[in-house]
């Protein structure tokens, strides 16, 4: 009997033991004894099919406050949604294991899941770890704000087609959804483009621009047609509830996407402004659509490109501030680097201010002789009469001597014509007044300025000084001028019997035997003297 006892005692000890066992198990399965179990718990018993466990998953959320278990099972579905629709990847690896886990940043027992998008964090309470109370208050919000414009509706009813098998880790659903997500982004694009480039083109013809190319208008139409297409895409991609890798990548690309549109608009819409630039400088006539209109377009699209690759860094979760700080060390290095670089913008800014010449003027400038092409932020570009191109550095235009042959009034014509020896002086000064009368006919020539004189005596001519002035803007103009006035002294000269000298020699001999000295000679001082003081100039 006493065996008998004995035998059921320790059966009973056994009994007990298993059983305490089973308990233990029970509690480690629902696993809140370290962060990483309690995310496992969360995340894996909301799985689809048969593992889809809510009432497990629960366990996560304090039940502090009065929460009822559906009110804990409603709010641990959304925070998986949240990090499905938000793209947060939960890297099981990373998430400490120790029940004792101290954050190395504020000292405490609690560990940051997601700080980037949301304060999602995992705290200590007695032996367990739960999602904070911080974290489960705000679930709400951070449900509305993933999923906006009442799209939270919407993931209400598909969730509830989990039940159907994957596919290629994705349910039919999903991929009907982004079939229909697609279709419509493209429809969206085109109704997008059509109403947007009808309204741009309304608006510039109303105010008056018309002139603005068509060209110009429609990148842009186009441009914010993506925009609001990616726009609604980053709003509807997280009801797809999709892969947290998947979905991550997805709303990066959607979320750089946005500022990479914004910045080519404006960049685009420079070139809206400068053809609106254009046209009222046209109207002054000054040159300066040539020469301030460009420097300006080049100024702000690089200032644009600047803030739009800052704010497309940062939507790439790159740390900007740090950026810029290391950007700041550095540029005390890179401007040592680069002083001529500066030194030739500051340039370029001098000679805007000061504007010696524009684009078009003719400038002689040391070695350089030709026209201006274009004025640039570290150039001058110069088209010399051999047809090259000579690039000057600003910083050592603004230091030159520069001849600006354009901003002359009037172009100076000067030549010496010559003539014949034995062209008689009553000729010579018929064809003297004969050159003023051509001058003074003529429409481009200056009337109140002008000089034309027996000028000298040369080896082998008497020359003719024709200096007169042309109002002409341009070379071709002044060639042209310059032709109609040779063609008329040439008629002149015809039409007066005169005779244009050229290079000769003629041999005399003083004395040859026979023949009177060509020396002319007289028989007293007094005599000579009488022949000049008789002469009537």
């Amino acid at each position: 009997m006493r065996l008998k006892n004995s035998f059921l005692l320790k059966l009973l000890v056994v009994f007990v033991f298993l059983i305490s066992n089973t308990t233990v198990r029970s509690e480690a399965i629902k696993g809140l004894e370290s962060p990483r179990a309690t995310v496992q718990t969360h995340l894996q018993n909301l799985r689809s099919g048969l593992l889809f466990q809510p009432h497990l998953a629960a366990v996560v959320i304090p039940s502090k406050k009065g929460r009822t278990q559906t009110e804990r099972e409603t709010l641990a579905i959304k925070l998986k949604q949240i990090f499905l629709g938000k793209g947060i990847v939960i890297n099981y690896r990373i998430i400490p294991d120790e029940s004792d886990y101290v954050s190395s940043t504020n000292s405490e027992n609690n560990y940051f899941i997601d700080s980037l998008n949301f304060d999602i964090y995992i705290e200590k309470i007695g032996d367990n770890w739960y999602y904070s109370e911080h974290t489960v208050e705000l679930i709400p919000e951070m449900h509305k704000k993933v999923f906006a414009f009442r799209t939270d509706m919407l993931v209400s009813f598909l969730s509830g087609k989990n039940g159907a098998e994957k596919f290629f880790t994705l349910y039919p659903w999903q991929y009907l959804g982004a079939l229909l997500l697609l279709v419509a982004s493209f429809v969206g694009y085109r109704l997008f483009y059509f109403v947007f480039h009808k309204v741009l083109m309304l608006v510039i013809i109303k105010m008056g621009y018309g002139t603005i190319p068509k060209t110009s208008i429609s990148p842009v139409a186009k441009l914010i047609s993506l925009l609001l297409v990616f726009s609604l895409l980053r709003v509807f991609l997280p009801v797809l509830l999709l892969p947290t890798n998947l979905s991550y990548y997805l709303l990066l690309f959607t979320k750089a996407s946005i500022p990479l549109f914004v910045t080519l608009v404006f960049y685009n819409l420079i070139n809206v402004v400068s053809a609106y630039l254009r046209r009222i400088a046209q109207a002054h006539d000054s040159g300066i659509d040539d020469q301030l209109i460009p420097l300006i377009q080049k100024t702000l699209k690089v200032f644009v490109l600047i803030i739009g690759i800052l704010f497309i860094l940062q939507n790439l979760d790159f740390n900007v501030t740090a950026l810029l700080a290391g950007i700041s060390i550095g540029g005390l290095a890179v401007a040592l680097a680069a002083q001529d670089t500066i030194k030739n913008f500051f340039g370029s800014i001098m000679i805007f201010i000061d504007r010696p010449f524009h684009v078009g003027d003719w400038i002689i400038a040391q070695d350089i002789d030709g026209m201006v092409e274009e004025v640039g932020f570290r150039s001058t570009r110069v088209r010399t009469f051999h047809n090259s191109v000579t690039y000057i550095p600003n910083g050592k235009v603004a230091d030159m001597t520069i001849d600006n042959m354009g901003k002359r009034q009037f172009r100076r014509y000067s030549t010496d014509l010559a003539l014949t020896y034995d062209t008689p002086t009553p000729v010579v000064e018929a064809f003297i007044e004969g050159l003023k009368k051509i001058t003074l006919a003529h429409p481009l020539t200056r009337k109140d300025y002008y000089n034309i004189y027996f000028h000298t005596f040369n080896s082998h001519s008497i020359d003719i000084l024709y200096y007169v002035f042309i109002q002409t803007p341009d070379w071709p103009s002044e060639l042209k001028v310059r032709h109609e006035l040779n063609i008329s002294i040439k008629r002149l000269a015809v039409e007066l019997g005169v005779h244009f000298a050229f290079p000769t020699q003629t041999l005399h001999v003083q004395d040859f035997p026979g023949k009177t000295s060509l020396n002319p000679t007289y028989k007293s001082e007094d005599e000579l003297n009488q022949k000049v003081a008789s002469f009537k100039p």
